[in-house]
């Protein structure tokens, strides 16, 4: 692997194209080299996206799915290489993402023929308004998904026994109605700390939102303002935090959620340009010092590289199968962050901060 230079320092292309090996492996997103030679290993998406790429630009690539600022999160200063300059870069120089995998069809059996073959239909999507609850959003999406991005969503840790509970227990919630109340006129508007809302409810934080649609969390933003509910960033957006602040409206109030980062520095530049941007509250998850084990997501990765991609590393039991969407996400979040910490978002902030993920009455008090 190669020796840290500074960011500052101009690269040619032709210089990043000599690093073109698993073991020293550079990769050129949004005009920046960096060595992603051990961070290959842990790829959601698999090493042999990032040695595909090893010395070429990857900015068609990557740019679908993830935000531009994602390695100034995940890496360490030290593996920016430099700025690569623009003119230097000639069309062999350019990876170019796969074409897009036609949508499988799935069988469907003629209805009332007995003895005839299944015929195949492609499915299709039907429109908004046909689906009446979340069960029918979901049962879309899976249809209409990347099998690696519906793995990622929708998967619990391990066994997903919690998952599972989840579900039984709105079922357990039952009503107790009182009758001849007046419900003429019903006026469901709340807030949520000091941030009108048009119902009881709020987009909450989820990461990597381009993996559902190419508008990520910039859709999200417009649906919270026309829908008059808060959004709460998230941390691990598909987009930048600019690019999803520069999608507000005029007037429209956010929160923000936010992962710990192992350098402290970093975590308090983006909670400073939190509050400069005028997001009204600060949301540190503390359940999460590192995310789930999600087995069905793991699959997905495991499926996609086989012995004859990377039969070196895999006789050498280098390939990194167990690991799935979770796992570079996880290595952004500080796994230490404890009680002690919080007096310190407390000095570096005049934001509300509340704690996301309590589960217990002793945390709570």
């Amino acid at each position: 692997m190669a020796a840290s230079t500074s960011t500052s320092k101009m690269l040619s292309m032709d210089e990043v194209a000599k690093h073109n090996k698993k073991e020293d492996c550079w990769v050129v997103l949004y005009g920046k080299a960096y060595d992603l030679t051990k961070f290959a290993r842990v790829h959601p998406g698999g090493a042999k996206l990032i040695y595909d790429a090893a010395g070429k630009d990857a900015t068609a690539v990557f740019d679908p799915i993830h935000p531009r600022d994602i390695m100034d999160k995940l890496l360490k200063p030290s593996l920016t290489m430099g700025v690569v300059d623009e003119a230097t870069i000639k069309p062999e120089h350019v990876a170019q993402p796969e074409a897009k995998k036609p949508a499988p069809k799935k069988p469907v059996r003629k209805a009332e023929t007995e003895g005839e073959d299944e015929t195949v239909v492609e499915f299709v999507k039907p429109p908004l308004a046909a689906m009446l609850n979340t069960f029918d959003f979901e049962s879309v999406a899976k249809e209409t998904m990347e099998p690696q991005a519906w793995g990622y969503y929708s998967s619990g840790g391990d066994d997903e026994i919690t998952l599972r509970d989840n579900h039984l227990a709105f079922q357990r919630i039952v009503m107790r109605p009182r009758v001849l109340v007046n419900v003429r006129d019903i006026d469901m508007t709340t807030s949520f700390l000091g941030v009108p809302a048009s119902l009881p409810l709020y987009f909450t934080a989820t990461a990597l939102a381009k993996l559902a649609h190419p508008d990520g969390e910039l859709a999200i933003v417009r649906a919270a303002k026309k829908a008059g509910v808060p959004y709460m960033l998230p941390t691990l957006s598909s987009y930048t935090l600019d690019e999803m602040l520069q999608a507000k409206q005029p007037g429209q109030e956010v929160f923000s959620q936010l992962y710990v980062n192992p350098e402290r520095s970093r975590t308090q530049e983006y909670v400073n340009k939190l509050e400069s941007a005028g997001v009204r509250a600060l949301f540190i998850t503390v359940d999460a010092p590192q995310l789930g084990r999600r087995e069905k997501d793991m699959r997905n990765k495991f499926t996609q590289q086989g012995s004859d991609v990377q039969g070196d590393d895999e006789e050498e039991g280098e390939v990194d199968r167990s690991q799935g969407a979770t796992r570079a996400i996880s290595s952004y979040i500080d796994p230490a962050l404890c009680w002690e910490d919080i007096p310190w978002f407390q000095s570096i902030t005049k934001m509300k901060i509340l704690l996301k993920g309590i589960q217990c009455g002793e945390d709570a008090v």
